[in-house]
């Protein structure tokens, strides 16, 4: 069965030529990011999530002092005031950030000249985070557009133990690892590559009244495992694209909070969706919604639970998120017959789990991915053309259609 080619739609097959309009994306970030102190948030302007990555103990590398990161980060929704959060989450030491600064990444680790600017904590330059703990910046004067590609320069002046960040960024950041350059326009102090974002888990903006964000609650599917790196080919990013497109939307933020491995009940690849819902979705600024596409790693892992065990773990999820004002958008857990540890015993708990997910009534709405990338002469199997090979992951194409699937209306929910 054949179904649409990744070029067929203009708008994505352009993005690659937008993002590399460098003068047209600083006009549209360069006065923008604009020198002066921090001020409050706009009155008429509400705070929305922007960007955001979920946090874990990175097993890479630990914390290590004097160096600064510059940090790749896409933007979802514009507006004024950016703020970024730092995370110490899982920290065993105080980590110290000497220096931040935001601006407009032109090509590689060389930012836009002139858009680089300075951040600020409660007013001084400096920051120093506890382990378990986070921060906020202040409000950066200015405004930000949607879809810019955002550098966040970190200088950490000490630290030690463990280091708190995103593993799996499927985007290439960069190190200068000597010294204070997260000033520096130029790309030449950052000598080092990586593919992981360290200590930033967040970016806000101050939006539009009215405006909401999504955030994507998640395995490696949807942290975009084996989707084309440096490209924002997530599903969650097309999904922010639609959403940018939609003049009818006021949901235009979009937090990506995957982790690859990740389970429901169980802590493994990060803590569980159980442990980490507060800090990862409930404390995000604007979340209107939840998409929720979780359970996959229950179900193939030895001993795994059963489907009733995996169901009473959804309904703590909804439950705790519809207290919090926040509406559930179960996504069905897609097919992966022809991976490694697919069983037909875990094929019929994923099942039950799909039927509770569709007809149960215990979510706000229902996106139907599995019936969106079966094959259906195979209905346990991906379909070919969206499986990148491992049949448990989607490639670019599959990502796409997922993201399709999504009935924007249904993000649209409120429940305060």
């Amino acid at each position: 069965m054949n179904r649409p080619s990744l070029r067929r739609h203009a708008p994505h097959a352009t993005l690659h030529a937008a993002l590399t309009a460098v003068t047209a994306v600083a006009v549209a970030i360069g006065t923008v990011l604009a020198s002066g102190p921090p001020s409050a948030a706009e009155p008429g302007r509400t705070p929305v999530v922007t960007w955001a990555a979920s946090t874990d103990r990175l097993s890479t590398a630990g914390a290590a002092p004097e160096r600064t990161y510059r940090l790749v980060v896409r933007t979802s929704a514009g507006g004024s005031g950016l703020r970024v959060r730092l995370s110490n989450a899982f920290g065993t030491q105080p980590v110290t950030f000497g220096r931040a600064y935001a601006g407009l990444r032109a090509t590689g680790a060389a930012l836009v000249p002139g858009t680089n600017r300075p951040l600020s904590f409660a007013g001084s330059p400096s920051v120093t985070v506890p382990p378990g703990g986070s921060v906020y910046s202040d409000p950066l004067p200015g405004t930000v557009r949607p879809q810019s590609d955002l550098a966040v320069s970190l200088y950490v002046r000490s630290a030690g133990g463990a280091a708190t960040g995103h593993k799996m960024a499927l985007q290439t950041s960069y190190i200068a690892p000597v010294g204070n350059h997260a000033a520096d326009d130029s790309a030449a102090p950052y000598t080092q590559k990586i593919t992981s974002w360290f200590y930033l888990d967040a970016v806000t903006v101050g939006a539009r009244r009215g405006t909401g964000a999504v955030a994507t609650l998640g395995d490696s599917i949807t942290d975009g495992a084996i989707s084309t790196r440096d490209t924002n080919r997530r599903w969650p990013d097309f999904l922010a694209r639609r959403l940018d497109a939609d003049p009818g939307s006021r949901v235009k933020g979009v937090a990506n909070e995957g982790i690859s491995g990740n389970k429901v009940l169980k802590d493994g690849s990060g803590e569980s969706a159980l442990k980490r819902l507060d800090r990862d979705v409930l404390s995000q600024h604007g979340v209107r919604t939840m998409v929720l596409l979780e359970g996959v790693n229950d179900i193939k892992a030895v001993p795994a639970p059963t489907a009733a065990e995996l169901i009473a773990g959804y309904r703590q999820i909804v439950d705790r998120s519809h207290a919090a004002g926040v509406c559930v958008v179960g996504a069905t857990v897609m097919p992966y017959e022809g991976w490694r540890e697919w069983t037909p015993a875990g094929e019929a708990v994923r099942q039950e789990v799909n039927a509770f997910i569709r007809d149960s009534g215990a979510f706000d709405a229902v996106v139907d991915f599995d019936k969106a990338v079966m094959d259906p002469a195979a209905p346990t199997r991906i379909l070919p053309a969206y499986d990148s090979g491992d049949h448990l992951h989607p490639n670019d194409l599959g990502m796409r259609t997922m993201a399709d699937t999504v009935d924007l209306k249904s993000l649209r929910c409120s429940r305060r």
